[in-house]
């Protein structure tokens, strides 16, 4: 077979798989079955994020309950964010061998019945461990459910259900910190998670039984030698692994500041309640407009420009809620918050644009770095609480930032 000949075939089998997958694919909205992968997909976000972060709300509770520092009541979220980290870079090719729906259904199904059991122990060790297991049964949901949508819905009509997919996640984040705080302080922290747990275990069955089996899912084999080359040839990528360095700062730095704002705002001049500071998890709702605003800017302006704007935002924020009145520190928060969730918009949507081989992997890697940075930072500020309290979380964020906005110089280059 000559050149001319293998390229007209290759191009002919291409074609023809393009066509077969959009033969299958889910093409128009308002059908039963987009509606059903809309509904599932949104209870699975919702379900998956209110588990992750129900316990952000209440780690003063933690704090006081178990006689707890700052720092040993933020595992609780710590550990469950690093077991996702490395769950998200195996799960992925796992699906591709036993399947996306029963990956996810199985993960929502395995976090809800943990959450349940871990709200029943008063043993903080069992509590983290079991928070463990939770982040790393979740990792299946956050690593498969993109995979799933690109491969079972039309092209015409990915946008849409990925955003609606995003902001269940959104919703589901603050849902579960507005829930927890507010049964944590009426009731106890343990009614909270098996509550928040029960709710969840509802969401499973329906995401089960709602959720289309996959059409385009085709199991494939894993070559877990080309497996570890694509992690290896991402890494090297100079573009990519400064990208997937920004994911780490940038939630690295988010976390830390909604994990002790609460610790600050019931000491002395506020003494507010547990409840009072949950609500601020509203200001989560902020990505709803920053995260496609920065979308749209990256079209008409330098992707480094909008970025390094976008994280001079984060450190304006900081500096506005250094002022000792609840106003400024909300308006604070909500300027740091829109800078974080544009400057992630940017940072994913770039991995995805500039990875030319193994996408998923590439997609993986970012996530992997994003939740350590949860993990570590969010952690590690704890220390910077006990010494210097909010100048001392401020000055550490600040520092990481201005090392996020050097990383985005080094991008535009």
């Amino acid at each position: 077979m000559d050149i001319y000949t293998y390229k007209r075939h290759f191009l002919f089998k291409k074609c023809f798989l393009y066509f077969w997958k959009t033969k299958n694919a889910i093409k128009k909205k308002n059908t039963k079955k987009f509606n059903q992968i809309v509904l599932s997909l949104f209870l699975g976000g919702f379900s998956s994020f209110s588990i992750l972060y129900c316990v952000q709300s209440i780690l003063p509770v933690f704090s006081k309950q178990f006689s707890l520092t700052a720092t040993e009541s933020s595992l609780s979220l710590s550990a469950a964010t690093a077991t996702m980290a490395i769950g998200t870079l195996f799960i992925g090719p796992l699906s591709d061998r036993i399947g996306r729906k029963s990956i996810m259904s199985s993960s929502l199904f395995i976090a809800a019945i943990l959450t349940i059991i871990c709200s029943t122990t008063n043993n903080w060790i069992i509590i983290v461990l079991l928070r463990s297991l939770t982040g790393l049964a979740l990792s299946g949901v956050v690593a498969v459910a993109m995979t799933y949508i690109i491969e079972e819905v039309h092209p015409e009509s990915v946008s849409f259900c990925m955003g609606l997919y995003i902001s269940g996640n959104t919703i589901g984040g603050c849902s579960g910190r507005l829930l927890s705080s507010f049964l944590a302080e009426y009731f106890s922290w343990n009614i909270a998670l098996i509550t928040i747990g029960f709710f969840s275990l509802i969401s499973s069955c329906l995401f089960l039984y709602f959720l289309p089996s996959s059409k385009n899912f085709h199991p494939i084999s894993i070559d877990l030698h080309k497996f570890l080359k694509n992690f290896y040839l991402h890494l090297k990528n100079p573009t990519l692994f400064i990208l997937f360095a920004i994911g780490f700062v940038l939630m690295g730095s988010f976390i830390t500041v909604f994990n002790y704002i609460g610790y600050r705002l019931m000491l002395s001049p506020f003494f507010l309640s547990s409840s009072t500071t949950g609500f601020l998890s509203i200001i989560y709702l902020t990505g709803v407009y920053s995260s496609p605003k920065a979308g749209i800017l990256i079209n008409q302006y330098h992707r480094s420009s909008i970025l390094r704007i976008a994280l001079f935002l984060m450190i304006l924020g900081l500096l506005i809620t250094q002022c000792n009145q609840i106003f400024m520190i909300v308006l604070g928060l909500v300027v740091f918050s829109g800078g974080f969730f544009a400057s992630h918009s940017i940072a994913s949507t770039w991995i995805s644009s500039f990875a030319k081989i193994a996408k998923v992997q590439a997609t993986s890697l970012y996530l992997f770095f994003y939740y350590l940075g949860s993990s570590i930072f969010g952690t590690f500020g704890g220390f910077f609480w006990f010494y210097s309290k909010w100048t001392g979380i401020s000055s550490f964020i600040i520092i990481i930032l201005i090392f996020g906005i050097f990383l985005s110089l080094k991008l535009e280059k």
